[in-house]
């Protein structure tokens, strides 16, 4: 499969010349304000947004409109991407979706999490939170595996009748042989 390079460029851009994208749908908490703030803090700037050229020389977000807003008028680290206004929405649409299918491997990020020096009190607590939601997850899945009833394996046969005294007579005869009958109408 030939996969096409859609970054047209890279570049810093003030960020009164970024738009953000009227269909943008996600919501960002407190807490992911208060981490955004932390690492950037901690660390700086570490990755670009993803943005398309507008006509008017403008540029409109794809991916990355809480870390514009946090910089404020900074200038920020962009991707120019080579994209429709559709395939934008694509992106849009996927791009973190996709970021969040991935699972976690909690032996790993346990070991990172004691490896590695935080000070950001609001990053210790979105971690704090991660390794408990997956204990709840992983606790989840043990306590349903464990009351899932087992259903025992049933033999039926449907019999199509020629009209409604036909399936009355059938259900009296099988019912006072002792077998479990229920009457049904298709």
């Amino acid at each position: 499969m030939q996969i096409r390079d859609r970054i047209k460029e890279f570049k810093r851009v003030p960020a009164s010349r970024l738009r953000p994208n009227p269909k943008n749908w996600r919501l960002h908490p407190v807490e992911q304000h208060d981490a955004l703030r932390g690492i950037l803090a901690e660390v700086g700037i570490a990755g670009a947004v993803l943005v398309r050229e507008l006509d008017d020389g403008f540029y409109q977000l794809i991916d990355g409109h809480l870390r514009v807003e946090t910089l404020g008028d900074q200038d920020v680290p962009v991707l120019v991407l080579d994209v429709t206004a559709e395939e934008a929405d694509k992106i849009l649409l996927t791009h973190d979706a996709i970021t969040s299918l991935a699972e976690l491997d909690d032996a790993k990020f346990r070991e990172l999490i004691a490896e590695t020096e935080i000070e950001s009190q609001a990053i210790l607590d979105m971690l704090e939170e991660m390794t408990t939601e997956e204990e709840a997850a992983d606790s989840d899945e043990q306590g349903r595996a464990e009351k899932e009833p087992t259903i025992p394996e049933i033999y039926q046969i449907k019999i199509t009748c020629r009209d409604v005294k036909h399936q009355e007579e059938l259900f009296n005869r099988f019912t006072d042989e002792g077998l479990d009958c229920a009457l049904m109408n298709l």
